[in-house]
C-alpha cells in the first residue's frame, strides 16, 4: 500500500535536511577511501573494454550469485591489478585461461596476480565469480544498494540503485568513474513469472528450466558501473518513437500492470516535450542504438543510462511539490525531466572523480530551467532558476576531495544550477551559450571529464576567462561581494572574495533604466555611470548570484 502523498513528501524532504546535516560532518578519510577512490598503477595498468555481467537474484533468500567478464586491453606491462566487490559479498574464484588466479582482498578492494606478465597492448579477459546477500538500501535512492519490496498485488518488485557508493556494492567492476566500459552484456536471472528490465537493449529471454528466467540485455555504448541497473518485477510493456535529430528513436516503458493508463498518460505527456527541449539546448540524444526507457521502481528514480529509473507516482512536480517555489516546477514531471536530463550531463559526459559530481548535477539542476524556458519562455525560465535559490546552505564547497571517492555539498544542485545560468548572462549571447551547451555534448562525447575539462572549453568558446568564476563559486562556499564605495558622489567599486583576483563582469543600473555592464576587479575602480547615486544605483542581484555592500537590489 502506498503511503499518503504528503507523508512521502515530508519523508522526502525530511531526508534531504538531514543528508545535508550529515554532510556537514567532518569526514577523516581511511585508507579504504583511498583505495576505492584513487587511480593506482593497479588500475590504471588497464583499460576496461567489455563486461557480461551474468546475476541469478534469489529474491526470497536476498541472494545474488553469478559472474562477471572483464575483458580489457593492457596500457602497461603488469602482473597484478585491482577489481572492486563489496567484502559482505564473496568472491569465489577467479578463472584466467581456464585456471584460478590467486587474490586477496583489503576491505573492498580485491588484488589478482597473473602467473605471468601481461604486456602492454595485449587483448585478454578474467571472470570473477561471486555470491552473497548485496546491503539492502534502506532509503534508495539517497543510498546504495538492492531495493527489496512488493507491489501493490503482493508479487516481489527490486531495483538496484548505487549511485555515489559504487556499483561494487552489488556486482564486481573496476569502479572508478574514470574507465566506462566500451559496451556490455548484462545477464539477469529471475523467478520464473517476474521480468528483468536493465540497460540498452533486450537481445534474449530464456527459461532456463529450474525456476528462473534469465534477461539478456546488451549495451552498445560506453557506460559507467553505477548506471548499470537491474529492475525486477512484473513488469508491462508499451512502446512508442520519436523523431530525433538523430532519426527514429525508441520509446519504450516498462510499469505494473495497474499503473499502464496513469503512465500512458503520464509518460506521453512528458517524455516528448523534454527530449525536443533537451535536443535543442544539448545536441541529440547520446544513445540512439541503445534507444530510450522510463521504468517504474519503487524508489524515486536515478539515471540509469538508457533506463532511466522512475518512481514519481505519475505526478507532476518532485512528488507534486514546486522545489523552485514558483509555480513552474508543478507544470511537468520532474524525474522525467531531472533523471533524463543525466543523459547528457553524467551519462555521456562523466567526471572522472566523484569530487567533480557537480559536472552531473549541476548541468541537469540547470537543465529543469532550459526546459521551462524552451517550454513556457525564457523568463519563466529564468524565475525558476531564481526560485531554486531557497535551497542553497553555502556551507561547504560544491567540488568534493580527490582520490578518495567523497563529493562535494548538495549545492551542486541548485547552486551549481544558478552558477551556470549566472553565466550564461555573463556571456550575454543566447546563440553562444546554445552553441557551448551543446559543443560540450559534442565535443566530450561518451568520454569522461576533468573540472579543467569543462571550465576550460566554456571559457574557450565563451571567449573570456571564467576560470575565477568557476573556481570562487565551486571551491569556495562563500559568495563574493560587489563592494560599493562613495568619493565626492562618485561610486568606486571591488569584488570581495575567496579568490586572489577575483573578476567577474557584473549588471548595474540607474533605477528605471537599462542595465549595463561593469567590469569589477579586487581593485577599488570607479563605475562609470552617468547620474549615479546612493539612492538610484541598482546590481542585479536577481541574475547574479552575490551579495552586495553599499549599492542597492533591483527592484
Amino acid at each position: 500500500m502506498r503511503r499518503p502523498l504528503l507523508t512521502i513528501l515530508g519523508i522526502a524532504l525530511l531526508h534531504t535536511v538531514l543528508h545535508a546535516q550529515l554532510m556537514e560532518v567532518k569526514h577523516k578519510f581511511s585508507h579504504a577511501d583511498t583505495l576505492r577512490g584513487m587511480l593506482t598503477p593497479l588500475r590504471t595498468c588497464y583499460d576496461i573494454n567489455y563486461y557480461h555481467l551474468d546475476v541469478k537474484f534469489d529474491i526470497d533468500k536476498k541472494f545474488i550469485s553469478g559472474s562477471n567478464l572483464f575483458r580489457f586491453t593492457a596500457t602497461q606491462d603488469f602482473r597484478k591489478l585491482q577489481f572492486d566487490l563489496f567484502n559482505n559479498l564473496k568472491v569465489e574464484k577467479v578463472i584466467y585461461k581456464g585456471k584460478e588466479l590467486p587474490f586477496k582482498r583489503e576491505f573492498n578492494a580485491v588484488f589478482v596476480t597473473f602467473p605471468e606478465t601481461v604486456k602492454k597492448s595485449s587483448h585478454d579477459e578474467f571472470t570473477v565469480y561471486y555470491s552473497g546477500k548485496p546491503i539492502i538500501a534502506k532509503n534508495a535512492p539517497w543510498d546504495g544498494g538492492v531495493v527489496y519490496t512488493r507491489d501493490t498485488t503482493g508479487k516481489p518488485w527490486v531495483a538496484t540503485a548505487c549511485e555515489g557508493v559504487g556499483a561494487s556494492i552489488w556486482w564486481p567492476d573496476k569502479d572508478h568513474l574514470s574507465d566506462e566500459v566500451d559496451s556490455m552484456l548484462i545477464s539477469i536471472s529471475v523467478p520464473k513469472g517476474l521480468k528483468d528490465v536493465s540497460n540498452g537493449r533486450l537481445r534474449k529471454v530464456t527459461d532456463l528450466g529450474d525456476g528462473y528466467t534469465r534477461f539478456d540485455w546488451f549495451v552498445a555504448n560506453p557506460i559507467n558501473n553505477y548506471d548499470v541497473a537491474a529492475n525486477i518485477g512484473d513488469y508491462t510493456e508499451f512502446t512508442d518513437t520519436y523523431d530525433g535529430e538523430k532519426g527514429k528513436l525508441d520509446l519504450d516503458y516498462w510499469v505494473l500492470p495497474s499503473d499502464l493508463e496513469k503512465a500512458k498518460k503520464q509518460f506521453g505527456d512528458g517524455v516528448k516535450p523534454m527530449l525536443k527541449a533537451f535536443e535543442y539546448w544539448f545536441g541529440p540524444y547520446p544513445f540512439y542504438e541503445d534507444g530510450y526507457k522510463l521504468v517504474e521502481t519503487p524508489h524515486l528514480g536515478m539515471e540509469h543510462q538508457s533506463a532511466v529509473a522512475y518512481g514519481n507516482h505519475f505526478l507532476n512536480g518532485y512528488l507534486g511539490y514546486d522545489l523552485s517555489r514558483t509555480g513552474w516546477g508543478t507544470k511537468w514531471d520532474y524525474i522525467i525531466v531531472h533523471e533524463s536530463g543525466h543523459e547528457w550531463f553524467g551519462n555521456n559526459i562523466t567526471a572522472k572523480d566523484l569530487a567533480d559530481m557537480w559536472i552531473h548535477e549541476s548541468f541537469t539542476c540547470y537543465s529543469e530551467g532550459l526546459y521551462v524556458d524552451y517550454t513556457y519562455g525564457k523568463q519563466a525560465g529564468q524565475e525558476y532558476i531564481y526560485g531554486l535559490r531557497d535551497g542553497i546552505e553555502n556551507k561547504r564547497p560544491i567540488v568534493g576531495t580527490y582520490n578518495v571517492n567523497k563529493e562535494g555539498s548538495n549545492d551542486m544542485y541548485s547552486k551549481g544550477a544558478v552558477i551556470l545560468n549566472m553565466i550564461r548572462t555573463i556571456i550575454n549571447d543566447d546563440d553562444k551559450w546554445r552553441d557551448i551547451l551543446r559543443g560540450l555534448n559534442k565535443t566530450f562525447y561518451h568520454q569522461t571529464v576533468t573540472y579543467n575539462d569543462i571550465t576550460g572549453y566554456i571559457s574557450k568558446q565563451a571567449g573570456m576567462d571564467l576560470s575565477k568564476v568557476f573556481d570562487q563559486y565551486l571551491k569556495h562556499s562563500g559568495l563574493p561581494t560587489l563592494q560599493v564605495t562613495w568619493q565626492n558622489g562618485k561610486p568606486y567599486c571591488k569584488w570581495v572574495s575567496d579568490v586572489k583576483g577575483f573578476d567577474m563582469p557584473v549588471r548595474v543600473k540607474i533605477k528605471g533604466g537599462e542595465y549595463q555592464f561593469i567590469h569589477p576587479t579586487t581593485t577599488l575602480q570607479p563605475i562609470d555611470l552617468s547620474g549615479a547615486t546612493k539612492d538610484n544605483l541598482e546590481a542585479d542581484n536577481f541574475s547574479f548570484y552575490i551579495q552586495l555592500s553599499g549599492i542597492n537590489k533591483a527592484q
